[in-house]
């Protein structure tokens, strides 16, 4: 059977039709456990040839060229389960393909007041 179009895989009403484990070559979980839903994911070269690439890995890439996106931003631009994008980040970031950047402590982040006191001083310029 010949595939005419690449829109042979998707199916309007059932969604994707290969499934999840053979996207990600049956592993479950990615290698990297510092990656959650909200760790940022960049495309590190615009310039990557992505002929070679799975076509997920690829959107990956494409979707994360502009800005960073968060991972579960990433699982729900290609409508995927958070687990399969998991394991297509890894693979990525080890090759080098992507920068993630995890989420800041709470502990790092500013004190709301001082923030306000911050804006009010520049107010009183």
């Amino acid at each position: 059977m010949t595939v005419e179009s690449e829109d042979a895989w998707f199916d309007r009403d059932a969604g994707h039709l290969v499934r999840p484990y053979a996207i990600t070559g049956g592993r479950t979980a990615s290698e990297r456990d510092d990656l959650s839903l909200i760790t940022l994911v960049v495309t590190t070269d615009p310039r990557t040839d992505t002929t070679r690439m799975s076509p997920e890995q690829a959107a990956i890439l494409a979707l994360c060229l502009e800005r960073p996106l968060a991972v579960a931003e990433i699982a729900a631009g290609l409508d995927l389960p958070v687990s399969v994008v998991k394991v297509l980040l890894g693979d990525l970031a080890e090759a080098a393909l992507i920068l993630t950047r995890a989420p800041v402590p709470l502990a790092e982040v500013p004190d709301l007041a001082l923030i306000q006191a911050v804006i009010e001083g520049v107010r009183n310029l």
